[in-house]
């Protein structure tokens, strides 16, 4: 198995992996708002999110930033409550889904979530002597991983919207509830390990 493909396959899975289901949710209430019209606002929005776990996961393999595992799981967890909260108080307002505000939280979370990939990396990556190549390709790998779940969040909400006739704005709101309600029990299971 080639180096590329390890690091790579690594990413693709920790994203993607339903038992650390924290991720997906996360990149699940980024596509609030969005459709496959609108795709290249949403992939700025992806983007901003991976600039900010690689830079966390940068510093943090290389031990500029360390920060207890427990308290990292419960700001994911909060990460994920506050953004389910500003998509509820905004399901209304259009300019709020692309504004400075939301890519400012987006990237300020990314580097959230990275510090919680950073335990996993730094375990793999051992005595290497560089670690450009192994995140470089870790976060290909993580960034394919998240266009995969936009790809199926936006194909349900056009199922949705569209064979069942339910306004796209229902849709939003409903979904940004029920994640929010999950990161609530997630924030109240994790606030108790710190």
């Amino acid at each position: 198995m080639s180096a590329f493909w390890l690091w790579f396959s690594t990413g693709l899975e920790h994203i993607t992996d339903f038992n650390g289901y924290d991720h997906i949710l996360f990149v699940t209430l980024l596509c609030i708002g969005y459709t496959f019209s609108s795709w290249k606002k949403l992939l700025i929005m992806i983007t901003a999110f991976t600039v900010g776990h690689s830079i966390a996961l940068a510093l943090s393999t290389i031990s500029v930033i360390e920060m207890k595992q427990e308290l990292i799981e419960f700001l994911i967890a909060f990460s994920i409550l506050l953004t389910a909260i500003y998509h509820l108080i905004n399901y209304k307002n259009e300019k709020a889904k692309a504004g400075v505000v939301l890519y400012s939280i987006v990237l300020f979370f990314g580097l959230i979530h990275g510090l919680g990939f950073s335990y996993l990396l730094k375990a793999m990556l051992g005595q290497e002597e560089s670690v450009f190549f192994p995140l470089l390709n870790f976060n290909l790998g993580l960034e394919a991983g998240q266009l995969l779940i936009v790809l199926l969040v936006l194909t349900l909400a056009w199922l949705i919207t569209q064979l069942f006739k339910v306004p796209i704005k229902v849709y939003n709101l409903v979904l940004a509830a029920i994640i929010a309600i999950v990161a609530f029990k997630m924030c109240l299971e994790r606030v108790f390990m710190l």
